[in-house]
């Protein structure tokens, strides 16, 4: 009797990582994968539709950042396990995912071998990090109720609409473009931006933009355009 494959979807911005990591994991007998998703939003959907065992996710996607795409998966689909695939190795990102639900964080030097077994481990139900993440975490990060709270109402102080569109503003996007990719209207937007303004106490758009990044909303690196 043949053996049910883990199925696994990507969500990585760049089309040439993507088709590597695909090659590298269907070279694996067990791992099958089922989907490929190019921005954050289109990784939320792409779970809800198909039902991966594992999402292997970046975090700086475009739209939706890795963040926020894993929150919202894990809220829509809980039984789906969210494995973070990163350049950051920054502790701060670290701990974030771990508030969020993700299962495991990998940095993308890793070798192909320990990805595979991260997405075995994580299909289990055990947590898996890269090993210099992982030592760090014994030696400096004690999980404590206290912290891990703390991290989760730091993480929910705006809503999942707000992120995004904090996310969309800090991109470059003026309201009509936001207003568009969210379907919602300019006038909603305006209000998301205000309330925005209000909870951050940061009173223009530059400053959203700061904050994203600071946050890791979006990269540093990202071209970013003020309107």
């Amino acid at each position: 009797m043949p053996v049910k494959r883990i199925t696994v979807l990507l969500a990585e911005d760049h089309e040439i990582v993507r088709q590597g990591l695909r090659k590298l994991l269907e070279a694996e007998g067990d791992i099958e994968v089922t989907g490929e998703a190019a921005t954050g939003r289109e990784a939320v959907a792409l779970t809800k539709k198909l039902r991966p065992d594992v999402v292997v996710m970046d975090i700086a996607m475009p739209l939706l950042n890795g963040l926020e795409a894993t929150r919202q998966i894990r809220l829509a689909v809980p039984d789906t396990k969210v494995l973070i695939l990163s350049a950051h190795s920054d502790d701060a990102y670290v701990e974030q995912v771990a508030a969020l639900g993700a299962a495991g964080y990998l940095i993308k030097q890793t070798s192909a071998g320990l990805l595979s077994q991260a997405i075995r481990e994580v299909h289990k139900g055990n947590t898996f990090f890269s090993p210099a993440i992982a030592g760090r975490l014994r030696d400096h990060y004690q999980p404590s109720p206290d912290r891990i709270g703390a991290l989760k109402r730091k993480g929910e102080r705006l809503s999942s609409r707000e992120a995004e569109v904090l996310q969309l503003i800090a991109e470059g996007q003026a309201n009509k473009q936001v207003a568009a990719e969210l379907c919602i209207s300019v006038k909603t937007v305006e209000k998301h931006r205000q309330r925005l303004m209000e909870k951050l106490n940061i009173h223009d758009t530059a400053g959203l933009t700061r904050h994203a990044i600071a946050a890791g909303i979006i990269e540093s690196s990202v071209q970013l355009t003020i309107v």
